[in-house]
């Protein structure tokens, strides 16, 4: 009896630091906990600087605030780019490569046309520009604005640099696209030049998730100067449309979702959004899909998506997959805006709404707000671009939730893909998990998938880069 307890209590000291993270980070603030503490923060100290006339407060505020989405900002140009020309040439590792993408592409389709078609009919119903009090005067005209000139003769840079500097997405993902395919065609030779573009890929991914973690206190500084410079009055004038744009984004998040993953994919939605909660919660409050591109990614691998297709698929959906800045927020502002001057929209504008959705989203730049994809829509209407700034004011409380829709969409199409190709893990899938991601970077990817594979089982494998409460 007394040689067997030994042997457990002389292992005890050597198990025991292995268990110390885990019982630290019951102590630690919860992800979520931090972003909603950030949300009532902000409110309240917008609130206060408004209403007591504390302008250094409100200046406070709005220097946090764009301090942090200029940190997103620097790293989208070069993620974008090094993302989109590693996704290309991973799918030389995947069966079948062109008919997922050809499968993706066309999935990207349905969903936006469905999108649209709830945008239009939120729109038609509700008649959110009636009542408002608002008139043309109160509009002006935007500093940028799209058009389909602009649209098609923007794909091709001029030079290399610029696309950068002035952080044209389109025009990089062009780049990025040429040098993926040139990298394929190339074969081994361009091995070496893959091999640093994953690298960088990955350090890019290591310092926006830095970034990333401040976005407890960006919320304070990006909610607190909303309420700040606006106030609760804007929110009456604007309330049907605001009310509009969330239950046209939850319709299609929960209503229309939900229903593709289980008569489509015929898998459980409560687990895809268990899943792919962190990247929703995260694209709320950043309001950048770029920005939220690797931890997006790496829920999606997490859902049972094979690392190579989803490479491929989330960069790509993270460009040209906006089915709340794209394709429900431009519909219902149309209808808006042509309400506010009085000009009647019939059926051939409301297919060109759709036509536009569904092939000018490659213009949104998955940075905040949409407003090159709303003037690209107005201009194909013939309705006046000075009606974009009627929407100016109230375009930060209505990106968070076009941004989360956005996110959650570009997460469904690579699991229904991967679902209808047979080639989902659904063990994965049905084991994945809430918890916050700690690092979306890989640091194996030889083993990655099975590392996130087991922590989300609960045997812990992985957990130090994992998954931990953040």
């Amino acid at each position: 009896m007394s040689a067997s307890p030994q042997t457990p209590a002389a292992e005890a000291p050597a198990e025991a630091p292995a268990k110390v993270p885990a019982k630290k980070s019951s102590f630690r603030f919860p992800f979520w906990a931090q972003i909603v503490t950030g949300l009532v923060l902000g409110v309240l100290l917008g609130w206060v600087s408004r209403s007591q006339d504390i302008s250094w407060l409100g200046t406070t505020l709005e220097q946090i605030g764009d301090i942090f989405v200029q940190l997103l900002k620097l790293a989208v140009a070069p993620l974008v780019f090094f993302a989109i020309l590693v996704s290309i040439t991973n799918l030389r590792k995947v069966n079948n490569a062109a008919r997922l993408a050809s499968r993706t592409l066309l999935w990207f389709m349905i969903t936006s046309l469905i999108a649209v078609a709830i945008g239009l009919g939120i729109g038609l119903l509700t008649n959110p520009g009636s009542g408002t009090g608002l008139t043309p005067q109160d509009g002006k005209l935007p500093k940028r604005h799209g058009s389909w000139l602009d649209f098609l003769t923007g794909i091709v840079p001029k030079d290399i640099i610029t696309p950068f500097t002035e952080l044209n997405v389109l025009q990089i993902v062009f780049l990025a696209a040429v040098a993926g395919i040139a990298a394929l065609q190339l074969g081994s030779k361009a091995q070496p030049v893959l091999t640093v573009a994953e690298s960088v890929l990955e350090l890019l991914q290591k310092a926006l998730w830095w970034v990333i973690r401040l976005a407890p206190l960006g919320t304070v500084g990006l909610i607190g100067t909303a309420i700040a410079t606006y106030g609760w009055d804007l929110l009456g004038k604007y309330a049907t449309f605001t009310a509009d744009v969330y239950i046209g984004c939850a319709l299609v998040m929960f209503g229309v979702y939900p229903l593709l993953l289980a008569t489509v994919a015929k898998v459980s939605p409560l687990q895809f959004f268990k899943g792919a909660w962190p990247a929703i919660q995260l694209a709320f409050v950043s309001r950048s899909s770029v920005g939220t591109m690797p931890v997006t990614q790496k829920v999606t691998e997490r859902l049972g998506v094979p690392k190579e297709y989803a490479s491929f698929a989330v960069p790509f959906g993270a460009t040209t997959k906006m089915d709340g800045c794209a394709a429900i927020y431009p519909a219902l502002a149309a209808i808006f805006i042509a309400q506010i001057f009085d000009v009647q929209l019939g059926i051939g504008d409301y297919l060109l709404i759709a036509f536009v959705s569904v092939v000018g989203s490659a213009a949104t730049a998955g940075l905040t707000g949409a407003t090159v994809m709303l003037t690209l829509t107005l201009s194909t209407l013939g309705l006046p671009l000075e009606g974009v700034g009627l929407l100016m004011a109230i375009d930060p409380i209505l990106d968070m939730m076009r941004t989360a829709t956005n996110v959650a969409g570009q997460a469904l199409v690579p699991v229904i893909v991967a679902a209808r190709e047979g080639i989902l893990d659904k063990v994965a899938y049905g084991t994945a998990s809430s918890s916050p991601l700690d690092d979306p970077a890989p640091a194996d990817p030889a083993t990655d998938g099975d590392a996130d594979a087991d922590t989300d089982a609960g045997t812990g494998t992985g957990s130090e880069r994992v998954l931990v409460s953040a």
